[in-house]
C-alpha cells in the first residue's frame, strides 16, 4: 500500500510515517514544514526507498493535484493541522485557513483523484481528529462516537468543522472516509510547547514549571506510538463511514502528570531539591476544558485494538528520550512562540 501522510514531519504524523515504513508501507510525507514540523523526526526512515518527502501545503490545491498525480496513493491519512490551543486563541485565522480550508482542498483533490481512477473500492481517506471536538466533561462519563460536538476553543472548533466536512464528503460524494478522534498524545518528538515536554524542559533549566489554574484539569493520555498503531489498524480494518475514538485509558490531572515527571527526573538527574519545588501555578487558559475521557470500546470490539503502553511506562520512556535527545529539543527553542506564554487574550 502507498500511503499519503499529511503532516508527516509533525509529532503524530512522524510516528505514523516511521511505523508505516517499518511495516512495509510506501509512505509519501506531505508537509509544509511550519514551525512545529521537524524533518529530524523522520530521519530514521529518510533514506529508506519506501519513504518519499513532498514539501507542500494543503492550502495549495495545485500542489495537491500534482502530488496525487505523481505518487498515485492508495490511501490518505490526514494529520496536517494547526494544533496548539493557546496559539488558536491568539491567532484563530491560521487555524481556519489550515484546518478548514486546507481539509477542504485535500478532500477535493482526493475526490477528483479517486473519481478519475474509476472510484477504486479499496481507496481510503482517513481523517485524524481530536476528542476536543466534544467539549468538556464533568467528573463522570466518557466521550463516545455519538457524543454531540461542543468545541470550546478556536482549535477544537476548526477540527470539528473539518470532521463535518469529511463526513459530508463521504455522504454526498461516496468518498470512502474514516474519522478517528484521539485523546491527548505524548511521547518522543513532542514539540516543546505542550504540557509534558514543557514540564521536562523547564525542570531541567531550573525554571518555574507552569501549571494552568490549579492543575485540576483531567486528560486521558495516549502514548504516540500506540496512537500510530491504532491509526494503521483503522486504516486497514475500519469500516468506511465510521468514526473510531482512540484513547489511552489513562485519566490523570495535569498537576499529577507534572508531579510524576518531577519524580522521574529526581531519580534520573537528581539535584539538591526536588524538581517539584519549581512548580508554579499560572493564570488559566480562557475556556479551559475541565476533563476529557475517551470510551474506546468500538475500536476494541470491532477492530481488536487496545493501548499497550501504560502511563507509567510511557512517561518513563518520554522523560528518558528527552534526557537523551537534548540536541533535538534545544534546536527548537528559538522557534516562534516556544517558551513564551500564549493564549491569554480574552
Amino acid at each position: 500500500m502507498k500511503l499519503l501522510v499529511t503532516g508527516g514531519a509533525g509529532f503524530i504524523g512522524s510516528a505514523v510515517a516511521r511505523l508505516a515504513v517499518k511495516r512495509g508501507y510506501e509512505v509519501v510525507n506531505l508537509d509544509a514544514l511550519t514551525y512545529a514540523a521537524c524533518l529530524d523526526n523522520v530521519s530514521s526512515v529518510a533514506d529508506n526507498p519506501l519513504y518519499h518527502f513532498e514539501n507542500a501545503d494543503i492550502r495549495d490545491r495545485e500542489a495537491l493535484n500534482r502530488i496525487f498525480a505523481i505518487h498515485r496513493p492508495d490511501a490518505v491519512m490526514h494529520l496536517a493541522a494547526e494544533s496548539h490551543v493557546d496559539r488558536s486563541i491568539d491567532n484563530p485565522s491560521n487555524f481556519i485557513e489550515t484546518n478548514v480550508n486546507g481539509t477542504f482542498n485535500l478532500l477535493e483533490a482526493a475526490r477528483h483523484y479517486w473519481q478519475d481512477r474509476s472510484r477504486p473500492e479499496d481507496f481510503r481517506f482517513h481523517h485524524v481528529s481530536t476528542d476536543e471536538v466534544y467539549g468538556s466533561l464533568e467528573m463522570e462519563g466518557k466521550f463516545t462516537e455519538n457524543t454531540p460536538y461542543s468545541p470550546n476553543s478556536p482549535y477544537s472548533a476548526t477540527k470539528a468543522a473539518s470532521d463535518h466536512l469529511v463526513r459530508a464528503w463521504g455522504a454526498t460524494y461516496d468518498l470512502p472516509v474514516l474519522i478517528t478522534n484521539c485523546s491527548n498524545n505524548y511521547g518522543p518528538y513532542h514539540f516543546p510547547e505542550k504540557l509534558i515536554p514543557v514540564a521536562i524542559i523547564k525542570a531541567l533549566a531550573g525554571e518555574p514549571i507552569p501549571v494552568y489554574g490549579t492543575g485540576q484539569n483531567v486528560r486521558d493520555w495516549l502514548f504516540v506510538e500506540d496512537h500510530a498503531d491504532a491509526l494503521l489498524t483503522v486504516l486497514r480494518k475500519g469500516e468506511t463511514g465510521r468514526t473510531y475514538n482512540i484513547g489511552g485509558n489513562n485519566e490523570v490531572r495535569n498537576i499529577d502528570i507534572v508531579h510524576s515527571i518531577c519524580a522521574l527526573l529526581d531519580e534520573r538527574r537528581p539535584k539538591a531539591t526536588s524538581y517539584s519545588s519549581q512548580i508554579a501555578f499560572v493564570a488559566d487558559r480562557p475556556g479551559h476544558d475541565a476533563r476529557y475521557a475517551i470510551d474506546c470500546e468500538r475500536i476494541g470490539s470491532e477492530l481488536g485494538w487496545r493501548p499497550s503502553v501504560t502511563l507509567e511506562q510511557g512517561l518513563a520512556r518520554t522523560v528518558d528520550w528527552y534526557l537523551d535527545n537534548e540536541i533535538w529539543w534545544r534546536a527548537l527553542q528559538d522557534r516562534r512562540g516556544v517558551g513564551a506564554r500564549l493564549g491569554l487574550q480574552t
